[in-house]
């Protein structure tokens, strides 16, 4: 059974960096990608990046140019760097991978980023 733990969250002033990082344990696969979601209590979870297969990486428009997602594709972690952080950016942020067509799920850390 594969699973993802976070680590890394906390709280942070606006304009403050944290990094966050995963790591899929329990398969002895190479997974095929990997990205981050958000989530604010009582909103939809939202998608933030994603790094592909040949180290693609993709972002949502919210986060470019301030997060960058990087994977280390033999250990299976995947970390996400965040710089000039906003309130906007508070939420739960969960890593997930997939894997054979499969998606699996971390339990989330807490980013908090104070005005």
């Amino acid at each position: 059974q594969v699973q993802l733990v976070e680590s890394g969250g906390g709280l942070v002033q606006a304009g403050g960096s944290l990094r966050l990082s995963c790591v899929a344990s329990g398969t002895r696969f190479s997974v095929d990608s990997m990205a981050w979601y958000r989530q604010v209590p009582g909103k939809s979870r939202e998608w933030v990046a994603s790094v592909l297969t040949g180290a693609i990486r993709k972002y949502d428009a919210s986060v470019e140019g301030r997060f960058t997602i990087s994977r280390d594709g033999v250990k299976n972690t995947v970390n996400l760097q965040m710089n000039s952080l906003m309130p906007a950016d508070t939420g739960y942020y969960y890593c997930t991978a997939r894997l054979r067509g499969r998606d699996y799920w971390g339990n989330g850390t807490l980013v908090t980023v104070s005005s």
